[in-house]
């Protein structure tokens, strides 16, 4: 199972050129890793409210092609691994060209720990959230 996020690069997200600059795709990451979350019936924001929150703890992307001004993106989201402590995505972004196909335009990864809202010790999300861990564990891919 995965997201598909839909964005229309703006104006403000480009250079003189029209380029989409590169620290856009974390924020079209964060967006996609937020479709996929809301997947199993919750939201972040849940999250946070039954304390449990999860910071970055690494980024990773691969930048192939530029996205550009009004450029109509499909950004796809994955999670990957997924312990009691952290989590892992993979993510996609593509054109979607005027005849329906798709440019891949970069790819890449995040890393992120579970954590105590209050405290931000680590914390065991098997144990804080019991079933959004089991929902999404259960539909992890694996990538060859």
């Amino acid at each position: 199972m995965h997201a598909k996020t839909y964005v229309t690069v703006r104006y403000a997200e480009t250079d003189r050129m029209g380029v989409a600059h590169h620290a856009n795709y974390p924020i079209w990451f964060e967006v996609g890793r937020t479709d996929f979350i809301k997947l199993f019936g919750t939201s972040y924001s849940e999250m946070e409210a039954e304390g449990m929150m999860t910071p970055l703890r690494n980024l990773s992307a691969h930048y192939l092609l530029p996205a550009l001004y009004e450029d109509k993106l499909i950004i796809r989201t994955w999670c990957t691994n997924m312990t009691a402590a952290r989590i892992e995505f993979s993510y996609t972004v593509k054109r979607i060209n005027p005849d329906g196909t798709e440019t891949e335009l970069c790819y890449g990864s995040t890393e992120h720990g579970f954590v105590d809202a209050k405290t931000f010790r680590p914390c065991n999300a098997k144990k804080r959230m019991p079933e959004l861990y089991d929902k999404m564990n259960r539909n992890i891919k694996i990538f060859d």
